[in-house]
């Protein structure tokens, strides 16, 4: 069996930065265990495989420990394989995928996305995250991720977090944030206990962030940054209950993966 192999960095306009995401096209749904095989072994933070389902395609998202159910990077580097390779007159694409049906479109040089917003509830201090973390956050949220508020881009920047803590906590991952020195806002993103200690550039994680900062700064259109060793960069507009996310993506390899 051959399929093919792309990989691509989401949310940056050069090679090495931004998330590496693999893209796996398929013509018809592999065993599960086999795609969280093939996950593990492209050992990035995601791996996506798609299916063509008429006008649509259908899409999941690996890690290298589970599926998960929502991820903005691979899909952003799955409508980028789309529009390269299978269909580049395209101008729109949608995806079915276990969080509803996601649209990625043509936006000039951009590719934007419109994704299912998840607000932050407020909830009470927690002493095991702070100490995870290494510092106290000023304010603590949460929807499916924590999510970590702190005074300046300075101090997101030093974090330097006991992984270990962090994969006992009980959501699926944490979202630290500050006001941005060169954008509106600066993120890191931390998911070890499924197999992602710090994701370079989270696209599901700006679900949480652009409402919170929508709120907090009185605007809906928002430029962010994610200041992992990589970095990316996101524009973003709110819109009712959906986030628009545009960014830059740049293939880096073309390949075939050989199965018995």
């Amino acid at each position: 069996m051959i399929i093919p192999f792309y990989q691509v960095d989401a949310f940056t306009s050069r090679l090495f930065a931004g998330n590496p995401a693999a893209v796996c096209p398929l013509e018809a749904w592999l065993d599960d265990r086999l795609m969280q095989s093939i996950a593990l072994e492209n050992n990035l933070s995601e791996t996506a495989f798609f299916v063509r389902n008429g006008a649509v395609y259908d899409l999941r998202w690996f890690t290298p420990a589970c599926e998960v159910d929502l991820c903005g990077h691979a899909t952003l580097a799955s409508a980028f394989v789309v529009f390269e390779y299978l269909d580049c007159a395209a101008e729109l694409v949608r995806f079915q995928t276990r969080s509803g049906e996601l649209r990625v479109r043509r936006n000039g040089e951009l590719l934007t996305m419109d994704f299912p917003a998840r607000p932050p509830q407020p909830c009470d201090p927690s002493p095991a995250l702070a100490a995870a973390l290494g510092k106290p956050p000023r304010e603590l949220g949460a929807a499916r991720d924590y999510l970590a508020v702190y005074d300046s881009e300075d101090e997101v920047r030093a974090l330097a977090p006991d992984m270990r803590a962090l994969a006992a906590l009980d959501r699926f991952a944490v979202i630290v944030t500050a006001p941005g020195k060169d954008a509106d806002f600066v993120s890191r993103f931390f998911a070890p206990a499924h197999g992602v200690d710090e994701d370079p550039v989270t696209g599901s994680a700006h679900c949480t962030l652009v409402p919170y900062w929508a709120v907090r700064l009185g605007k809906t259109c928002l430029h962010a940054l994610q200041v992992s060793a990589r970095g990316g960069e996101l524009w973003c507009e709110l819109e009712g209950g959906r986030v628009f996310m545009s960014g830059h993506a740049v293939r880096y390899l073309e390949g075939k993966i050989l199965l018995p």
